[in-house]
């Protein structure tokens, strides 16, 4: 047997081993450091509140973030984040603290929109990936200051949206697919309640509860929360615009009739009153107290205090409310809506001083709308007058039709003759009025007048005894009014103020013949 000739080096077979022993202990302590890092992190929540006044989406935020926290924020010496939301997109982030206000459960980022004009639908995209979909809520804002256009401005904003998710890859689609699968289980015999806690045990074979009609016929892919800033405005409403809870129900039950469609929630809150708001959000995200359980009860009673979760809601429970609404036919009108296209086109465009016809008739709201029919419903207050105004105007026309001259004046002429008739009758009823009242004098039929004459008739003059001498009271009575009349004219005739000044010049020579004559009669008498 020939000997093997080749040498191994214990040096190399000693650093080979060295070097696999050490890249394994640089792949274990990798692991480790991905696995603390991991568990440090903080689950990421996105929110994307649409909707509003800048100034109520702080308020909004203001109303996640609770007074424990800032104090906890205060003892640790840091501040809240910046609100950035005075220009397009803005962003906003705060920390969902546990009940013992030590541990963070999960940090939720806010972008915010406050008009749905179809240029910010690039913003929104990028924000949706099949990574944050399943962690992403849809919050529109809505103020009782004008509920009159809510059912307009919703419409807006999910068309928006739709514009949004249609553009998205089919990736993010899958995603929304499987999220909308999800929250249509919730609450219905599965796993997960309605707030998305686990539910109790089930049995293998219980079944999920079937949709009802009108619920999640047209999901968005999304969980979608609807919330009615400043119900206090409802007493104002009530006091100033004649408001009565058959209009505060109507409002209410044409909003449960379409959210009902998408498979989304309500909520009235107040700024100084506590509500469900902050469970009502972290439960739809899936941030759930480890210490402490929030459950979201259900409140259609109290007006101001509206919170109907996810699935919960139905036609049955919405006829309930008020008698007479017709809820399948709201919810045949709000998928109408949705079927127009966005931006909806207007007639605000005038070719040659006219309004195109078919630009205005593509502006018109399409027949059976949900919206035409909420706004014949809850109106605006302050366009009543406006509208009988200008009833017969078109509000978009640059022209104003004139009739002809002679036709103006003709009907003029009638509108003057009948102003002319009708001064007659009233001059001559003014005329015939002191005949009437002379008539009735000498008939004694004069109120107030025929009592007297009646009583006259039987005592007779009042007359009384004034030192010695007989006076008539009414004759006495006269005589100081027509004293008291000629001191408080303020101006005297020329004839009276003559009299008064100069007196009277006499006939001297008739008074000379007077007196001669009685003294020829005496001398002719003695003779």
């Amino acid at each position: 047997m020939t000997a093997n000739t080749n040498r191994f080096s214990t040096y190399t077979t000693a650093s080979g081993g060295s070097e696999s022993k050490n890249g394994e202990k640089k792949d274990l302590w990798s692991s480790m450091l991905d696995s603390v890092a991991s568990g440090k992190r903080l689950p990421e929540k996105n929110m994307l509140v649409l909707g509003g006044t800048v100034d109520s989406q702080r308020e909004f935020f203001d109303s996640l973030s609770n007074n424990e926290m800032r104090r906890t924020l205060d003892r640790q010496g840091s501040k809240l984040a910046p609100v950035a939301n005075s220009f397009a997109l803005g962003y906003a982030y705060y920390d969902v603290l546990d009940a013992d206000q030590e541990d963070t459960l999960a940090r939720i980022s806010l972008y915010t929109l406050t008009s749905p004009s179809p240029s910010f639908a690039s913003l929104l995209q990028p924000l949706l990936t099949p990574q944050s979909i399943p962690n992403t809520l849809i919050v529109i804002l809505l103020d009782w200051s004008q509920p009159w256009k809510w059912m307009r401005q919703l419409r807006e904003w999910i068309l928006l949206l739709r514009t949004v998710l249609v553009s998205l890859s089919d990736e993010c689609k899958a995603t929304m697919e499987e999220v909308m699968i999800s929250w249509r289980d919730r609450g219905r015999g599965g796993g997960i309640n309605l707030d998305g806690t686990s539910a109790a045990a089930v049995a293998d074979n219980d079944v999920s509860l079937p949709l009802g009609p009108g619920e999640w016929e047209d999901g968005l892919g999304l969980p979608l929360c609807l919330v009615c800033q400043n119900a206090e405005k409802m007493e104002y409403l009530e006091k100033t615009q004649g408001w009565k809870e058959e209009e505060f129900d109507v409002v209410l039950q044409f909003m449960r009739t379409v959210l009902l469609k998408h498979g989304a929630s309500l909520i009235y809150t107040t700024p100084s009153a506590p509500s469900q708001l902050p469970s009502l959000v972290h439960s739809s995200l899936g941030i759930h107290s480890l210490l402490k359980k929030h459950p979201l009860k259900h409140n259609v009673i109290d007006r101001d205090k509206i919170v109907v979760p996810p699935n919960w809601d139905s036609w049955g429970k919405i006829r309930v409310l008020r008698e007479g609404f017709d809820v399948e036919l709201v919810s045949t009108g709000w998928s109408i809506d949705l079927d127009q296209p966005f931006p909806r086109p207007t007639a605000d465009v005038v070719h040659n001083g006219h309004v195109d016809e078919e630009e205005e008739a593509a502006a018109a709201e399409p027949e059976g709308s949900t919206v035409v029919l909420y706004e014949s419903s809850v109106q605006d207050p302050t366009m009543n007058a406006l509208q009988l105004a200008g009833r017969d105007s078109h509000s978009t026309r640059l022209e104003v039709e004139t009739t002809e001259t002679q036709t103006f004046l003709g009907q003029q002429l009638k509108i003057l003759e009948a102003f002319r008739q009708k001064n007659e009758e009233a001059s001559r009823e003014d005329r015939a009025k002191p005949l009437r009242r002379a008539d009735d004098d000498e008939n004694g039929l004069v109120v107030g007048r025929a009592p007297e004459g009646r009583v006259l008739e039987h005592i007779g003059p009042v007359q009384f005894n004034m030192g010695g001498i007989q006076v008539d009271a009414d004759d006495m009575v006269q005589r100081l009014k027509d004293r008291q009349m000629y001191g408080s004219s303020p101006d005297l005739s020329p004839d009276i103020e003559g009299s008064v000044d100069e007196p009277p010049q006499m006939d001297t020579e008739n008074l000379q013949a007077f007196f001669t004559g009685l003294m020829n009669r005496r001398g002719g008498g003695t003779k």
